[in-house]
């Protein structure tokens, strides 16, 4: 896993063979936040990374001076390598949660500048997920919900869909 951008700029973290998350190809990341740096002032910004892996959109939101980044992940060996990723590079922004996103969501009360989800492609309740951050209240105004995605999910209809990119099989919807 490689830093793209920022602070930690070129820094590489050596993702375990046996994880079972799919990371964000460095391609998609790049062009992701490419898109991103026109939208979103990273200084000092609050994010919230769910589904979060690898961590690697959360170590690159820090790395591009978020103040605050929150990851929700529910395995505990994912969640150990964030941790530690996060304590090698020193960084007192992220708190990393060892959780079930939809109960962190029941429960969260905090508001974000930028929410990524990049959950199992094959989960059940992908489809269900902008409405489940969007109709929270999570998301402050004039703030960005990115959801990852594989190609069988169109999410056009959504009333606070923007747009949608696609990067290989990775396909990035984007919310407001």
């Amino acid at each position: 896993m490689r830093v793209i951008s920022g602070i930690y700029r070129h820094r590489r973290f050596d993702v375990p063979r046996t994880f079972k998350a799919r990371p964000t190809t460095d391609f998609a990341k790049e062009n992701l936040f490419n898109v991103l740096a026109n939208r979103i002032d990273f200084e000092d910004a609050t994010a919230l990374d769910l589904f979060s892996g690898t961590g690697s959109i959360s170590i690159e939101l820090l790395s591009r001076g978020c103040g605050r980044v929150i990851s929700v992940e529910k395995d505990r060996d994912h969640y150990n390598f964030i941790r530690k990723v996060m304590e090698t590079v020193g960084t007192q922004n992220s708190l990393v949660i060892n959780g079930d996103v939809f109960k962190y969501l029941e429960g969260c009360h905090e508001q974000f500048d930028f929410i990524f989800a990049d959950p199992p492609y094959q989960l059940p309740e992908l489809g269900e997920i902008p409405e489940m951050v969007l109709n929270r209240g999570i998301l402050k105004p004039g703030g960005i919900f990115v959801l990852e995605h594989g190609d069988k999910y169109d999410f056009k209809e959504n009333p606070h869909f923007r747009q949608m990119r696609v990067y290989g099989s990775v396909h990035f919807s984007f919310f407001e």
